[in-house]
């Protein structure tokens, strides 16, 4: 069967699941998007690698990483290969030694890891044909970094009364309790001022 490559091309609340997010996958080669339904902490996993932040203590994906970066384990691509019951499937490709491995895995950890190790991300047309959408009008795009959530008077993400060095401030200590959704949403204030170079 043959593979078509995916990008992923947004990172977003899910418009049918509240508390859940959706990773959009676009076609490589085509017009295609599929949209995956994930939890809050494999969000913020995703996110975390895509905007290259740097958490005080490793993550859980880091971790994995750093583990088969020391046994000399390469992930060489994710396959999203099985959709059953309108659950999603996925298979780490490894190589250790000239050996390589198919390890099952959830699809929104092999994203993650598919961004800490920059390795491509594949499924099948049978996935796509029952699963993928094609945004109508939609002119060809590059992929997007994560999208925070709406702004709500007076909830944490309205930060435009802050200062500079404030944000500054709350990012670093965002990062220190892991919350990197928040440290997200302070980062991209301090980008859109120009502070955060």
């Amino acid at each position: 069967m043959e593979k078509l490559e995916l990008e992923i091309a947004a990172l977003s609340h899910s418009v049918t699941q509240s508390q859940s997010y959706a990773v959009v996958l676009k076609e490589v080669e085509g017009a295609r998007r599929l949209p995956i339904v994930i939890g809050t902490p494999e969000a913020q996993a995703i996110a975390v690698a895509m905007e290259n932040m740097k958490p005080s203590r490793p993550l859980t994906h880091d971790l994995l990483k750093s583990v088969c970066d020391e046994f000399q384990i390469r992930l060489l691509e994710v396959v999203i290969n099985d959709m059953i019951e309108g659950i999603f499937h996925a298979k780490l490709i490894c190589e250790q030694n000239g050996e390589v491995l198919e390890i099952d895995s959830r699809t929104s950890d092999a994203l993650a890891l598919a961004v800490r190790f920059g390795c491509p991300i594949y499924t099948y047309e049978f996935i796509l044909d029952s699963a993928g959408i094609i945004l109508e009008g939609e002119e060809e795009q590059t992929p997007v970094r994560s999208q925070p959530p709406p702004k709500t008077k007076g909830s944490r993400s309205d930060f435009s009364m802050h200062s500079l060095k404030k944000l500054s401030t709350m990012l670093e200590d965002a990062i220190d309790k892991e919350d990197y959704e928040l440290a997200a949403r302070i980062r991209d204030e301090m980008d859109k001022r120009g502070g955060n170079k």
